[in-house]
């Protein structure tokens, strides 16, 4: 019923910065919390990022002062800016849309990030 399409992943160096960003379609929430996930190969899947409709932010600690969650609850849509890029956050990016009270959840396809060394 919502589709969340992912972009913005890509190939950078250390140091630089990329913003990634997934578009929910369907109809506009006013209840939400988005988050941003990233994955290696073989390894399991990490929180990274989460807001809520109101503006509260979490952080996972790898990218505190580096990464800066958003949302645009107009064009429902997240946004995630990776600043001072490092090889270790090369990863596959998720971002997961969670509606309220209901409590659905909704997947993005996943987009590469690539940190060059």
């Amino acid at each position: 019923q919502v589709q969340l399409t992912e972009s913005g992943g890509g190939l950078v160096q250390t140091g630089g910065s990329r913003r990634l960003s997934c578009a929910a379609s369907g109809s506009a929430f006013s209840l939400l919390r988005w988050a941003w996930y990233r994955q290696v190969p073989g390894g399991e899947r990490e929180l990274v990022a989460s807001i809520l409709n109101f503006g509260h932010t979490n952080y996972a600690d790898s990218v505190k002062g580096r990464f800066t969650i958003s949302s645009d609850s107009a064009r429902n849509t997240a946004y995630l800016q990776m600043n001072s890029l490092k090889p270790e956050d090369t990863a596959v990016y998720f971002c997961k849309l969670t509606t309220y009270p209901g409590t659905d959840d909704y997947w993005g396809q996943g987009t590469q990030v690539t940190v060059s060394s």
